[in-house]
């Protein structure tokens, strides 16, 4: 039996990669290419990242900052990947970027419809502080902060 971990690690990551796996990502049923990327990116701060399990890129952070503070806005891990606490390094690493930066807090927001989101980020001391209601529950928005 081999009890040997997998070799992970994060590294700074790019639009186009971020758009390869994104579309690997089966919760993602329209994911965003890179047109939307630059132009929510180019133009602020930001932090793209990656991680590596095993040399192969594996799931991925993106955050940028808005007029209100930073918002983490995609992030995700390939299926094949997943339970090897690669969601939890990805967010550390963002957390401990952001303190470095200046900031005191972090936004994001998700679907009703992802509860293993909801449960990762309410298990990582986020707050839930809105809701945008759509016409299908399973839709509806969810705001999430965490002060740092």
């Amino acid at each position: 039996m081999n009890t040997k971990a997998p070799a992970i690690h994060i590294e700074l990551g790019t639009i186009e990669l971020v758009t390869r796996l994104s579309a690997d990502i089966p919760e993602f049923e329209n994911p965003y290419g890179p047109e939307e990327y630059h132009r929510r990116l180019d133009s602020s701060k930001h932090l793209i990242l990656v991680a590596y399990c095993q040399g192969q890129p594996a799931g991925f952070k993106v955050g940028y900052e808005k007029p209100e503070g930073f918002y983490s806005w995609m992030g995700a891990v390939l299926p094949e990947f997943r339970r090897l606490g690669l969601a939890t390094l990805l967010a550390e690493y963002q957390e401990t970027w952001l303190r470095g930066q200046g900031y005191s807090s972090v936004t994001f927001k998700t679907m009703n419809k992802h509860k293993s989101m909801l449960i990762f980020s309410l298990k990582r001391n986020f707050q839930i502080t809105g809701l945008i209601p759509q016409e299908n529950p399973l839709e509806t928005r969810i705001i999430l902060q965490k002060a740092l």
